[in-house]
């Protein structure tokens, strides 16, 4: 009942606006991004073919929203603002505090930006964290954020047509809870979920979102269970691309082709692999790309 519910609202908020927004992949690596620090693998051997830590921006007339701070946000704000000349930068969204979620949030202080009252929006444990802990309690002391408190489930305004949802996910929650997004206007909805666990471990259906959905980018830090083989994988439990492309088989190729894999491990062959990634887009599914404008 709770998931139809939810399902409703959601579909009820997108038919219920005018304007349509913009997705802007900023980044698709896992936090440590890509090459990773202290790999010495094949993987990260060419150094200069770097990956930004997984974000977005979404925009909308004169105005666009980053979800998530990463590590390399001054690159990925400047991206943002080069897609989008004439819109301003109107604050940020925070899924959880892992490290390449929130650390960006750095650049927003008076040894960089210097910003004026940034709105950031987070949910109450995130918020917690950010207001009792340096150096991110300093930000908001200085004024150079203002932390605004949202609620899973409860849609906030973007504009007077758009709406942007936080829904809680199961992950490892050591400081703060973690949320996907599910941005909705009338002509389309987003899900932007960067950091899961198991699917089976989520209350909700990632195949019931896919047929609701206009565009899904969702946690594709695996591939598989070998790509670490010494370290055990149960406890960083997230969905293997594998695994998704499975519970996601009985889609129709419409719906599959709704779907962009996202947040790769610096060992994940979905950042350079051809081959593999190939194998995935025939299956009916996409690998997102830095730059990449939905």
């Amino acid at each position: 009942m709770k998931l139809c519910f939810l399902l409703f609202s959601f579909l009820f908020i997108g038919n219920c606006y005018s304007q349509d927004f913009d997705v802007l992949v900023l980044g698709t690596a896992q936090d440590a991004g890509s090459p990773q620090a202290g790999c010495t693998k094949d993987c990260c051997r060419d150094t200069e073919k770097s990956e930004p830590v997984a974000s977005i921006a979404i925009a909308s007339n004169d105005q666009f929203w980053i979800i998530d701070a990463t590590p390399d946000f001054t690159q990925q704000l400047s991206m943002a603002q080069q897609e989008f000349p004439s819109s301003k930068f109107a604050g940020i969204f925070l899924t959880h505090a892992h490290i390449g979620h929130y650390t960006g949030l750095m650049y927003l202080g008076r040894e960089a930006m210097n910003t004026d009252s940034l709105p950031v929006y987070c949910m109450p444990r995130m918020a917690e964290f950010l207001r009792n802990n340096g150096p991110w309690s300093q930000l908001v002391d200085l004024g150079n954020i203002k932390i605004i408190e949202i609620k899973n489930g409860k849609s906030t305004s973007l504009t007077s047509s758009i709406s942007i949802t936080p829904i809680e996910v199961p992950h490892r929650d050591e400081f703060s809870e973690t949320v996907g997004y599910i941005v909705a206007s009338q002509k389309k909805k987003a899900l932007y979920v960067p950091d899961i666990d198991k699917w089976s471990k989520w209350s909700q259906s990632i195949t019931n979102y896919a047929k609701m959905m206009d565009i899904l980018l969702i946690d594709a830090t695996f591939f598989n269970g070998d790509e670490l083989p010494n370290r055990d994988m149960s406890e960083i439990p997230h969905p293997f691309v594998v695994e998704s492309m499975k519970e996601l088989e009985s889609l129709s190729k419409t719906d599959k082709s709704k779907v962009h894999f996202i947040h790769f491990n610096h060992s994940n062959p979905l950042l350079k692999d051809g081959a593999i990634k190939q194998e995935v887009e025939s299956k009916g599914f996409h690998v997102s790309q830095t730059g990449q404008r939905l």
